[in-house]
């Protein structure tokens, strides 16, 4: 019932920045939070930055505080996240969720429909 799209990863030198960007379609109800999360090879996946669409308050984990952006556009449906000061560490694919808790959840199981996930690479 929900359909979301990921853009934005490629290649970045360490230091760089990227603007990954989730488009979501389909019922606009019970759609009260969003949230990136990320896997690289052979870990689990993580959760990286969350917002809620009523309050507009956002949740990061402590990895990426400080670097990294996330925002909502209502009129578009659009999640974004800006990633600032990347870091070869930050490399991993990128995956955009959506879930019906109103407060931001950071384990996967808050989360009910999923993207694609986008590639980031950042090179040293």
């Amino acid at each position: 019932q929900v359909q979301l799209v990921e853009s934005g990863g490629g290649l970045v030198q360490a230091g760089g920045s990227l603007r990954l960007s989730c488009v979501a379609s389909g019922r606009t109800v019970n759609r009260y939070t969003m949230g990136w999360f990320r896997q690289a090879p052979g870990k689990e996946r993580e959760f990286v930055a969350g917002i809620s669409w009523s309050s507009g308050s956002t949740r990061y984990a402590d990895s990426v505080k400080g670097r990294f952006t996330i925002s909502g556009d209502n009129a578009k449906n659009t999640v974004y996240l800006q990633m600032n000061s990347l870091t070869p560490e930050d490399t991993a694919i990128y995956y955009c969720a959506s879930g019906a808790n109103i407060a931001v959840l950071v384990t996967t199981s808050g989360y009910a429909y999923w993207g694609q996930g986008t590639q980031v690479t950042v090179s040293s």
